[in-house]
């Protein structure tokens, strides 16, 4: 394709755009919708995956520590978890410290927790003889006096992958019935500027114009409302995601896990909404040039 008739189909295109006023807004808002909640699924899938993946890897139990605990009191926690069967090694974590693995993985802007203001526990990371055994380690260690709990890998496991298992069920069917409309009022926009400018097909038909040609700028119309659409959910998603992971940081680092941390992921996730939007308005021309476009 020349690059003047590239030129003449962006223009016709924008044209178009601003011709059907109304219903080339309730298009782009209907993908702006679709996107939004597309893009909130798909973070919450992944990391659901990656924290899911985290914890089946985890064959430790953390052992949180009640907070008033004497030095003395904690030696003697100590000396019970290690008595108890299967237990391999026991190993003490400060409040301090694992506020510093917080700051080495979420950003410095988390040291303002120091001192009384760390909402961490001390942590005894109790390592088993086999990963079968953390279960009932666990459960062991939450009767101990001085303990304010203890976690492990499997249990938040399999209660995650509940969730994650009706989040996909639901999710995917809504997101599918979302497209499902943003598909169609592309189309009807589409078709309305096929019906405005049918007399002008026509004279483009009569003088040799080619399928191909008459059909792009509709393309390009279509993509437009997709790319538009886009928008508003990639800025909405990335300032969200950043605000939660901030504030999700200290609460999940407590139990030794962490969410997919942006720049990579949300540079990822806004590029796979963009193409989303684009092939949406793009079927959404297709499926109108077909049904409506007789040349």
């Amino acid at each position: 394709m020349k690059t003047r008739t590239l030129k003449r189909h962006l223009n016709d295109s924008f044209k178009s755009l601003k011709r059907n006023g109304w219903m080339s807004v309730a298009a782009v808002s209907a993908v702006t919708v679709t996107l939004l909640l597309v893009g909130i699924f798909f973070a919450m899938i992944f990391n659901f995956n990656k924290i899911s993946q985290d914890i089946e890897n985890d064959v430790h139990v953390r052992v949180m520590i009640e907070r008033g605990t004497t030095s003395k009191q904690k030696d003697q926690l100590q000396k019970k978890l290690e008595k108890i069967a299967a237990v391999k090694d026991v190993t003490y974590s400060s409040r301090k410290k694992e506020l510093n693995k917080v700051v080495g993985s979420y950003g410095q802007s988390f040291k303002m927790f120091t001192g009384d203001d760390n909402p961490l526990y001390d942590v005894y990371t109790v390592s088993t003889t086999k990963p079968s055994q953390t279960i009932k380690v666990a459960k062991h260690a939450k009767q101990l006096k001085y303990v304010y709990d203890a976690t492990y890998g499997g249990n938040n496991a399999k209660k995650l992958f509940k969730v994650m298992s009706s989040v996909r069920k639901w999710g995917i069917g809504f997101t599918l019935l979302l497209l499902f409309v943003a598909v169609f009022l592309i189309s009807n926009t589409i078709r309305i500027t096929i019906l405005s400018r049918r007399d002008e097909i026509g004279i483009m038909r009569l003088v040799g114009a080619t399928n191909a040609y008459i059909r792009w700028p509709f393309l390009f119309e279509g993509a437009w409302v997709g790319l538009l659409g886009v928008i508003i959910p990639i800025i909405i998603i990335d300032v969200g995601y950043g605000w939660v992971y901030r504030h999700m940081a200290l609460s999940m680092a407590s139990a030794g896990y962490s969410m997919l941390k942006p720049g990579i992921f949300l540079f990822q996730l806004d590029l796979t909404m963009a193409v989303i939007g684009i092939v949406i308005g793009a079927l959404g021309s297709v499926i109108s040039m077909r049904r409506f476009l007789r040349i």
